[in-house]
């Protein structure tokens, strides 16, 4: 299941909510057919009505079948909407992907040492961070940057990764006489 959408709250008193758009057209969220809950069991008919852009910044009006209310559409507020990944477009261009084919995906450094395997990609507001677990070195994170991944082979199964020489080393903590000494230096000086 792909997330495409969230609603984020009624509009008017009639039952139509307003539903924030995650697809690169906002509107095309309703042209994937129904949208469903993360774990496809609870299904919603969405159909936009006429005042998209009203409510906001990809933030769309619209209804869901069977809510005819203001309280009915209130109860959905904070619902996630997924598709099935099937039902999204494949696209023709080989650098453009979905996030969510990137999890699994094998991590691999220019020697192609596997470190691990990607599992989740979040963006938590600077940007995607890969997740990556499973590997000898432990679990990390990775700004999802081409100069960090240069390369996806989505039919390898693969990604490849440029790192730092010095991307795992701990970096050392100072001791505690050493941090007093650099605070008497500091007032030393002041």
């Amino acid at each position: 299941m792909v997330l495409v959408g969230a609603i984020t709250g009624a509009h008017g008193v009639k039952g139509e909510v307003k539903v924030k758009s995650f697809t690169a057209l906002p509107a095309s969220i309703a042209a994937y057919g129904p949208l469903f809950d993360e774990s496809g069991q609870r299904r919603f008919d969405l159909s936009l009505s006429g005042r998209t852009g009203e409510a906001g910044k990809d933030v769309l009006v619209g209804r869901i079948q069977g809510v005819a209310d203001r309280n009915a559409a209130e109860a959905l507020k904070g619902q996630r909407l997924y598709v099935a990944r099937q039902q999204l477009p494949q696209s023709k261009d080989p650098d453009e992907f979905y996030l969510a084919d990137l999890v699994g995906l094998a991590v691999r450094n220019e020697a192609g040492v596997e470190l691990g395997r990607v599992s989740e990609v979040v963006n938590y507001g600077a940007g995607d961070v890969l997740m990556v677990d499973g590997g000898a070195q432990g679990a990390f994170d990775l700004p999802f940057a081409k100069a960090f991944v240069p390369q996806i082979d989505l039919a390898a199964g693969s990604l490849t990764v440029v790192l730092p020489s010095d991307f795992f080393e701990t970096p050392e903590r100072p001791t505690e006489d050493a941090a007093v000494a650099e605070l008497d230096d500091e007032v030393s000086e002041q």
